[in-house]
């Protein structure tokens, strides 16, 4: 086994870079995926990179490690799921042109990705100085995935969502889109694009699953490498994932059932595994391959179950 250093660090995110570049069309004319089949060859440029990503961890660092890797990755791919039913209600709401939904969710991406790497930073120092924070995080995950299951699809108001109100008090808003500006005139007085509004609620919504979807993979693995690199490779998906999947939400109705169910086996995962000094006495955890399997079954069958319904409520409107 190679030991991960800095210089593994360094050269992990200088390919993110690259990447990122890549899809934004750094090195082409049109950027980012404009189509489903661009947008379908674009996330599965991306799984696949994933998984030799896994394979390479298989080799360098072992089983166990890219065992780890597929599942936080799997579950950091199923809730960005989630993520994108949320964004495509702010678009919704805010009426976002479909040549401005790109630049939005560039930045979303950008966001998400310091927040990550900030909350995974802060929780890797937390768990290893004080390993008991671990329970907090298990409980947390399965409040959050019973709420997630008795939860209905709120609808998106901007006019009551407490931070565009909250940004209305100090600063004016335009009612007309500019491009991909942020700011303009508006009565001689400089003014927020409502661009700016739906950027600042999707980075808040990229925020409040980072809360799930962060305390989610360190209960898989305590390698902060493993839960920052599974975390990057379900968010650089994120944008060509939405333009595939965004025209077929029906498709996704008992998804959320499902990531309920994800975070609370997760999250029973985290308080069953013994932390600091109760590993003297208490012993019972779940390995990383039966909670792969676990994690993809419910995954999937929420998946089947949903296409189905669908389906066959379709055949009956016809």
């Amino acid at each position: 086994m190679i030991e991960i250093t800095p210089w593994h660090w360094a050269g992990f995110v200088v390919c993110v870079l690259f990447f990122i570049a890549l899809d934004l069309g750094a090195f082409s004319r049109q950027p980012g995926p404009r189509s489903f089949v661009q947008a379908l060859a674009w996330s599965t440029l991306w799984l696949l990179l994933a998984f030799l990503f896994a394979l390479a961890l298989n080799h360098w660092r072992g089983r166990g490690e890219a065992t780890q890797f597929v599942t936080g990755y799997l579950i950091e791919l199923s809730l960005s799921m989630d993520n994108i039913l949320v964004i495509a209600l702010i678009f919704a709401a805010f009426k976002v042109p479909l040549a401005l939904q790109s630049p939005a969710l560039i930045w979303g991406i950008f966001g998400a990705l310091t927040m990550r790497g900030i909350m995974i930073g802060v929780g890797a120092e937390l768990i290893e100085h004080f390993s008991w924070v671990l329970y907090i995080f298990g409980i947390f995950l399965v409040f959050t995935g019973v709420k997630m299951a008795f939860s209905r699809a709120a609808e998106v108001k901007p006019e009551k969502h407490f931070l565009v109100r909250w940004v209305r008090k100090f600063y004016p808003v335009s009612d007309h889109f500019e491009g991909t500006r942020f700011l303009t005139w508006v009565n001689q007085q400089r003014a927020l694009t409502p661009l700016a509004l739906v950027v600042l609620l999707v980075e808040s919504s990229d925020l409040i699953f980072a809360l799930d979807s962060v305390p989610a993979v360190f209960s898989v693995t305590r390698d902060a490498f493993i839960v920052f690199t599974s975390n990057v490779f379900a968010i650089l998906g994120l944008r060509s994932l939405y333009f595939m999947l965004a025209g077929a939400l029906d498709y996704f109705r008992y998804l959320k059932f499902g990531l309920s169910l994800v975070l609370i086996f997760v999250g029973v995962k985290m308080l069953l595994e013994p932390h600091g000094r109760e590993a003297q006495w208490f012993q019972c955890s779940i390995s990383n391959a039966t909670s792969l399997l676990v994690i993809a079954t419910i995954l999937g069958l929420a998946m089947t179950c949903s296409v189905v319904s669908t389906r066959r409520e379709r055949m009956r409107a016809r």
